[in-house]
């Protein structure tokens, strides 16, 4: 018990509205950093779970390519590499991310349908389950993506 408990003048405080909304401002930066996982940090796990199966995939396609005798093998390769260049930048971006929220993961286990991780977010630990038809469908979906984009690129530097 300090000096000042009992003292009634203590009990109200001028605050300059600068002041107020500084400490408005730290209390919800200490508030949403004591939260669990939001909805986008379980997208952005879940994003680095799959980018190094897409890489994986990706790298499977330009060996198989090797062997291949189509006259477009070489434009094929080209556009292998681009989207593995572009999985490592969302991989690096993604970790730096993660790790600057404090955020990291391990796998855990690995059941018939579902592969686990586990999940260590500012002190707390969760567990992070995937489905392997939702693997294939988010996997499907950002190599669609990743070729869009490539595609893209192509499109422009042609109609220049």
């Amino acid at each position: 018990m300090s000096k000042l408990d009992g003292n009634e003048r203590w009990k109200t405080k001028m605050l300059l509205t600068d002041h107020v909304e500084q400490y408005e401002q730290a209390e919800r930066t200490a508030a949403s950093s004591n939260k669990m996982l939001t909805a986008e940090e379980r997208s952005m796990i879940r994003d680095l779970i799959l980018l190094p199966h897409i890489d994986t995939m990706v790298a499977k396609s330009l060996r198989e390519l090797d062997h291949s005798s189509s006259i477009l093998k070489r434009a094929y390769q080209m556009v292998g590499e681009a989207i593995q260049r572009r999985v490592m930048q969302d991989t690096y971006q993604l970790q730096k991310e993660l790790k600057q929220r404090n955020i990291r993961f391990i796998p855990d286990e690995q059941t018939d349908f579902v592969i686990y991780h586990k999940v260590f977010c500012r002190g707390y630990q969760e567990r992070f389950g995937l489905t392997r038809d939702v693997m294939r469908t988010e996997i499907s979906l950002r190599l669609t993506r990743y070729t869009a984009e490539v595609g893209a690129v192509l499109r422009d530097h042609i109609k220049k």
